[in-house]
């Protein structure tokens, strides 16, 4: 049998491929092989590199050196230059280039696909091209700072059409695109972009050049509907699916359109439901325990522990405006403080497990945990923390500003003014425990008040781990650069496991049997 060859367009560090990568036959062969992933971000494209790398190995098979170096036993080189083939193979396969960039001509991408698709026309493209323009808060933003006619101008709108130049251009059999809900609701003019995006890829030929051609045609299927008829009698929303009615311990909806070459006859079926969703510390509970660190002063466990027990004090503790139940939570949570936590690290011993999807997030090899360091804040947003994941704990829910007392908002206009409007009330975010958690998304980056711990003894923000946890990236997937950076590529990356799930039905479609666990 031959490999089914995958081309990853705006892979970011390779969510969707790794889905598709980790679909194999009954013998374990693989059936999708990422002959190409194309991404601008230079530590995104270093972590692509590090797994194409894992994966040139059968599971069973993987170096040891792969494994020290993701315990730091041994500096990335020393592995390169163990397996030097591999390696190769690797560095060739995750490419740094820009679609649309002056650095990157649509010439030379053309001849890296077409060298990589030796003639095959059985292959499939996969990606999204990147979805600010279309968020909604992201369009808000925008418009609020500058203006409608910068929203209209702003050349993300037309990524798209790079992803749609190479559909015209190479003929793939399958395509799977992916982006925000937004964009369903998004305009440029008096035009809907999703209406414009579906014509285009419905004739890529006649999009680009004017004129159809017989044969240029593509169906294309939402996964979240039974109605699957071409696409004109689909309903937009069809197109957009929830992550967590599919076994995703997250809320996350985004786009997914297969688009099938007119030649070829089968049909997708959607994805099936997964029954009750996964609460977050089904899936992070199991990690090892770490503390916040603190940003403004010399920071050690002891000088840690005091400036979290010195809200103890605060005249708000006493029970009036704040709910009894929330206030002995507090307490609670000051009475089990850790004296000698730890703020984590890039490596961490650790041989637990979550309580769920084990054969997926797990690898016997490891033997720890890599990116689980947590991020260090200052005093005022340690006492936010701890009271907010408190009051989760107490409530079920995760507080408001309007919920918090005065004494510990933050001084800033903004406050005051979503204190009245309430527009973005929920700027201090818990994650709850028996819930899905909200959208991971690349904001993770900027600070972690919308990713509050659930525990308050914790006093934290989420880690790059638990952040990758709950998007399902499995524990042997190791995030390159600073911890800024892996939080951005976290963020922006498709949920493995839901790529995975989509897998099997682009599996179907192609004629292919998958054995191994089905989710």
């Amino acid at each position: 049998m031959k490999l089914i060859p995958v081309i990853d367009l705006f892979a970011g560090p390779g969510g969707l491929g790794e889905g598709f990568s980790s679909i194999t036959n009954r013998n374990g062969d693989p059936l999708f092989k990422i002959g190409l992933s194309i991404e601008k971000d230079s530590n995104a494209r270093k972590t692509l590199v590090l797994r194409a790398f894992f994966r040139q190995f059968r599971r069973d098979r993987v170096p040891e050196e792969y494994y020290d170096y993701l315990a730091g036993k041994i500096p990335r080189n020393q592995l390169w230059s163990s397996h030097k083939a591999e390696a190769k193979a690797a560095e060739s396969e995750a490419w740094h280039a820009e679609l649309g960039g002056d650095s990157t001509p649509d010439e030379l991408i053309d001849e890296r696909i077409s060298e990589t698709l030796a003639g095959r026309r059985d292959w499939l493209l996969i990606g999204g091209p990147p979805c600010q323009a279309y968020s909604v808060v992201g369009r808000s933003r925008v418009i609020g700072a500058e203006g409608l006619a910068k929203y209209e101008a702003d050349p993300r709108h037309g990524l798209y059409r790079h992803y749609l130049r190479i559909i015209r251009k190479h003929r793939p059999a399958v395509f799977v695109m992916e982006n925000v809900k937004g964009l369903l609701s998004a305009k440029i003019g008096q035009l809907k972009t999703f209406d414009r995006i579906l014509d285009d890829l419905r004739d890529p030929e006649q999009a680009i050049t004017g004129k159809s051609r017989s044969g240029s045609e593509y169906r294309l299927f939402p996964l979240a509907s039974r109605n699957l008829d071409f696409f004109e009698v689909a309903k937009p929303e069809d197109f957009v699916v929830r992550a967590e009615e599919h076994g995703i311990p997250q809320s996350r909806h985004r786009i997914i359109i297969v688009g099938i070459r007119g030649d070829i006859i089968a049909k997708p079926r959607p994805l099936n439901c997964r029954g009750s969703a996964l609460g977050v510390e089904e899936v992070i509970g199991d990690l090892p325990r770490v503390r916040s660190g603190l940003s403004r002063e010399t920071d050690s466990a002891d000088a840690w522990v005091k400036v979290v027990r010195s809200i103890a004090g605060s005249e708000w503790m006493k029970p009036r405006g704040v709910p009894g139940k929330v206030i002995r939570e507090i307490r609670a949570a000051l009475r089990d403080l850790e004296q000698n936590a730890g703020c984590g690290a890039e490596f961490i011993p650790h041989r637990s497990g979550p309580a769920v999807l084990r054969d997926w997030f797990l690898d016997d090899r490891l033997h720890g945990v890599t990116n689980h360091s947590a991020r260090s804040h200052m005093a005022a947003d340690l006492h936010r923390y701890l009271f907010a994941a408190s009051f989760a704990k107490a409530t079920g829910k995760t507080p408001f500003l309007g919920d918090f007392p005065a004494a510990i908002l933050p001084e800033h206009g903004n406050v005051a003014e979503s204190l009245e409007t309430k527009k973005f009330k929920d700027r201090f975010r818990v994650q709850l425990r028996d819930r899905p958690a909200t959208t991971v998304v690349s904001h993770i980056s900027k600070d972690g008040h919308y990713f509050i711990h659930y525990d308050p003894t914790q006093c934290r923000s989420l880690t790059v781990r638990e952040a990758a946890r709950l998007q399902t990236f499995p524990d042997n997937y190791h995030f390159e650069g600073v911890r800024t950076e892996q939080y951005h590529q976290v963020g922006n990356a498709v949920p493995p496991l839901l790529a995975r799930l989509i897998a099997e039905v682009v599996a179907e479609v192609f004629g292919l049997s998958y054995g191994g666990v089905k989710w």
